[in-house]
């Protein structure tokens, strides 16, 4: 490898995060229905198997890619992959709008909106038990990809 090799600017970006699910329809319907996120790819692989990949509607960059459990530790950590702290974090231009909605389709917040130096955050959690964070950042929150 040459030095110019080594110096050339690179782009990586994190493309996909795996959520264990235990059935592919029941998370489609949840995200899409309760969270407004849109299916960008649905294909069956096998007769157990699909690749299932969802994301919030406008959204760029990263998405989810739902893994239905394929064994008993798999199924163990499904609603619990990061160990109960908050493992996702949706990000809104208008928290009060999303937070309204959500609380309007029973989702379970389970730490109520507070505003924080880095923007407005409330703890919800998806079908599976699985933390979220809905945050609405301000200018200072360093989670901002320009």
């Amino acid at each position: 490898m040459t030095l110019t090799q080594l110096n050339k600017k690179m782009y990586q970006r994190i493309a996909h995060i795996a959520l264990l699910v235990d059935n592919y329809d029941d998370a489609i319907e949840f995200y899409t229905q309760k969270l407004d996120f849109q299916v960008l790819e649905d294909t069956r692989l096998s007769e157990e198997k699909r690749w299932v990949m969802i994301a919030p509607k406008g959204a760029k960059e990263c998405c989810l890619l739902l893994a239905k459990a394929a064994n008993e530790r798999q199924t163990k950590s499904i609603g619990n992959q990061t160990g109960g702290r908050v493992g996702f974090f949706l990000f809104t231009d208008d928290f009060w709008r999303d937070y309204d909605k959500m609380i309007y389709r029973q989702i379970h917040f389970v730490r109520p909106p507070e505003t924080f130096p880095y923007g407005t955050v409330a703890v919800f959690e998806d079908l599976y038990g699985n933390m979220w964070d809905l945050i609405e950042p301000n200018e200072s929150n360093k989670g901002i990809i320009i």
